[in-house]
């Protein structure tokens, strides 16, 4: 043991004197290059110099300023590695606290979203929220306890919102009062919304528009309420929804919006939960209930329609209406809501968009496309008040809606004369303007005609709203300086197949493009 001792003390006797050593070696070169070498180049140079002719002058100098400008860069070059170097550690430094950072913010968003969660289970339940036993459901991405609606436990899967209605519904199924369908019919419903409207809410409308929306309701699931402000356009739908007793969701449309993810939602990858719109929300309770819904699209074209809402264009022209799916996520999960399925959502029927839109600088065109695909009725001027007896709402399904309008459709048909007639507005239209109506139009006509009557109007209004509408509007995109004969001869024509001045619509618009062209 002693031995040891002895040894290891020497050993470290000797170590640190090795250390010693090497630094005073390193600290007496250093202190020669100032004491001897720097003095020795000096000398050497002071010997040398008087032996030097012009030439001699001129290359010292330069070699002296290339070699002092080597120096120079290389001790520059070593200090900006240096100094990049310390930059490139301290942001390492600062990118790891900004990591640990971001890592407590999630846990924070987490727990906001679980506590988000239960605010929302209890708005849906009334404010009832029981605690108990059965309070351990846990989330399928957080594992946190969370608490349950009435007795129900809640899974809170990346869909809250969506997950709540599915437990809203399991609790309160809506109840729908089943009308005599004989007894009811469209021309009572549109006196009944007209009285509910002016009774109710202080709105007054024509019957005629009022007609006009119920039959676009029938051939479409997109109508178009086009006019200036303040003229009831957003009030219309959201009276409707009132009207049957189910409140209307207004989705304010935004400049920004590109695609379908700004209008349904998207999936956050950073917290793993989906951003659930209004527009998402609606839709997906739509799905739950049986009567007429309205979601309304304002100021629908401040942002281009047919890139938003391209994916709805484009599926309600299949004709099974089983294979009207949105996509909502592309990786399904078990814990989905209820009437997610495989990523998708049905569109029910039971559900319109309604969308406003005015015409001015700070809007997108609508397109023929989506004019085609939807019906359009222009609000330009309120009602003039009228006294209407108190009109409660009614309570009805869409199913008897569309047995209406079917009713409708089997027993009045179009006549002959006004189908000769719009045949022969289609030849006019096709030799002089180079515009047609189509079969998507000819059908829409056909259907839209009968519901239109059945509301109270007659064939020659509906014929003039749908000619309007869908035919002659194409004519605002078409160079009409040099078709003003045409045009004055087009009036001929629709007077002396329907009588002067029956389609007054019509007329009165193919001659505002008469003044404009």
């Amino acid at each position: 043991m002693a031995e040891f001792a002895r040894y290891y003390v020497l050993f470290l006797i000797n170590f640190g004197r090795n250390v010693a050593k090497f630094f005073v070696t390193r600290f007496n070169a250093l202190l020669d290059v100032f004491r001897v070498d720097i003095p020795k180049y000096f000398s050497d140079f002071i010997k040398a110099a008087p032996s030097f002719n012009a030439g001699s002058w001129i290359v010292f100098v330069i070699t002296f300023l290339l070699s002092f400008a080597f120096l120079f860069f290389l001790i520059f070059r070593i200090a900006q590695l240096l100094r990049r170097y310390i930059f490139f550690r301290a942001k390492e430094v600062e990118k790891d606290q900004l990591l640990e950072e971001v890592a407590k913010q999630k846990d924070k968003v987490a727990k906001l979203m679980i506590e988000k969660n239960q605010i929302y289970s209890m708005k849906m339940s009334g404010g009832k929220v029981v605690d108990g036993s059965n309070e351990t459901a846990k989330s399928a991405d957080e594992g946190e306890k969370v608490k349950s609606v009435e007795g129900l436990p809640i899974q809170y899967s990346r869909f809250a919102k969506l997950s709540m209605l599915d437990e809203k519904y399991k609790i309160d199924e809506p109840f729908l009062a089943t009308p005599d369908y004989e007894r009811l019919k469209l021309n009572d419903i549109v006196d009944m919304f007209v009285n509910y409207a002016a009774s109710q809410h202080h709105l007054y409308y024509k019957k005629d528009v009022i007609r006009s929306y119920f039959s676009g309701m029938a051939i479409t699931k997109v109508i178009i309420l086009e006019g200036i402000s303040g003229t009831g356009k957003t009030s219309l739908p959201y009276a409707m929804g009132k009207f049957f007793d189910h409140s209307t969701t207004i989705v304010s449309v935004q400049p920004s919006w590109r695609d379908r993810g700004d209008l349904l939602g998207y999936l956050n990858e950073f917290t793993k939960t989906f951003n659930e719109t209004d527009f998402l929300v609606s839709l997906y309770e739509s799905t739950y209930r049986e009567d007429p819904s309205f979601i309304i699209l304002d100021e629908m074209n401040l942002a281009r329609i047919e890139y938003y809402f391209a994916e709805f264009l484009s599926i309600m022209e299949m004709p099974n209406i089983d294979e009207w799916k949105i996509d909502v996520v592309s990786t399904p999960k078990e814990d989905d809501p209820k009437h997610i399925v495989d990523g998708k959502i049905l569109v029910p029927q039971s559900l319109w968009f309604i969308g406003t839109a005015n015409q001015d600088d700070s809007t997108f065109t609508i397109t023929d496309k989506v004019y085609d695909r939807a019906v359009t009725i222009d609000l330009n001027k309120r009602a003039d008040y009228f006294d209407a007896p108190l009109t409660p709402s009614l309570k009805i399904s869409a199913d008897f809606l569309y047995y209406l309008f079917v009713k409708a459709q089997k027993e009045i048909t179009v006549s002959d004369k006004s189908k000769e007639s719009l045949s022969k507005i289609d030849a006019y239209m096709l030799d002089n303007f180079k515009v047609t109506f189509g079969n998507r139009i000819l059908k829409q006509i056909y259907n839209f005609v009968p519901v239109y009557v059945a509301c109270g109007g007659t064939e020659e209004e509906a014929l003039d709203f749908m000619l309007m509408s869908k035919i002659f509007r194409k004519l605002g995109t078409v160079n009409l300086v040099f078709l003003k004969k045409e045009l004055n001869s087009l009036i001929t024509l629709l007077d002396n197949l329907f009588g002067k001045n029956k389609l007054e619509k019509s007329i009165t618009y193919i001659k505002e493009l008469i003044r404009k062209a």
